[in-house]
């Protein structure tokens, strides 16, 4: 595969920081990030405070880093999925699907969750900010990959690839947004059939909603 293999997950080194990076995902899921305390980490893992703020200082790094753990293995998943794909378009159309079905071998589950509570602190915490727009600058790369991929392939349209990732990723986040607030007029079915058919329609390709997605919708 190509440059869409950029992403894939880091070695963590240190066997006690993982847990405590799980044990925060797991807590910040469960109770929101303005709920969420170092002691409440810190009793999950078994340790104390004072260990956790070694290793992350602040309660802001805490989720930065929290949430950048659980994009690194969301990335190397994806990584594998889609090089298996032979196909520009199947590799977008799996990147979507990932992205929208938490039935898929990887797909949403806390993570939206957790991405709604970066981009609310995000908004008056500049440390987060800075995080947060380093993890949408990596996922719109993403994106633009695979569509520059499918033009130099002939399978897309050639018109600007980081327009295209800047428009895909907004409609993305926004989907993703009704999925985590289970609003009933968006499913995860919908939602990954909104998007392709934007994509396919933006990037001129064939596409077809698969028969679990047209038989969801009936």
């Amino acid at each position: 595969m190509s440059s869409t293999t950029a992403g894939a997950a880091t070695v963590e080194l240190d066997p006690r920081r993982t847990q405590i990076l799980r044990a925060a995902l797991e807590v910040i899921a469960e109770r929101g990030y303005g709920e969420t305390r170092i002691a409440d980490v810190a009793e999950r893992v078994g340790v104390s405070p004072a260990l956790v703020m070694y290793y992350f200082k602040t309660k802001d790094r805490l989720l930065a880093e929290a949430i950048r753990h659980a994009e690194d293995l969301w990335y190397a998943d994806g990584t594998r999925v889609m090089e298996a794909i032979p196909t520009a378009s199947g590799r977008l159309e799996a990147l979507v699907r990932i992205t929208c079905l938490s039935d898929e071998e990887v797909g949403p589950s806390d993570s939206w969750a957790l991405w709604i509570d970066l981009w609310c602190q995000a908004l008056r915490r500049p440390a987060v900010a800075a995080v947060r727009e380093e993890f949408d600058a990596h996922w719109r790369e993403t994106i633009r990959a695979v569509v520059h991929d499918g033009q130099a392939a002939g399978e897309f349209e050639p018109m600007d690839a980081d327009e295209v990732a800047v428009a895909l990723s907004a409609l993305l986040d926004g989907l993703s947004i009704q999925i985590a607030l289970h609003d009933p007029a968006v499913t995860e079915e919908r939602a990954f059939a909104t998007a392709m058919r934007f994509a396919s329609r933006l990037l001129g390709f064939a596409w077809e909603p698969p028969e679990q997605v047209r038989r969801h919708r009936a």
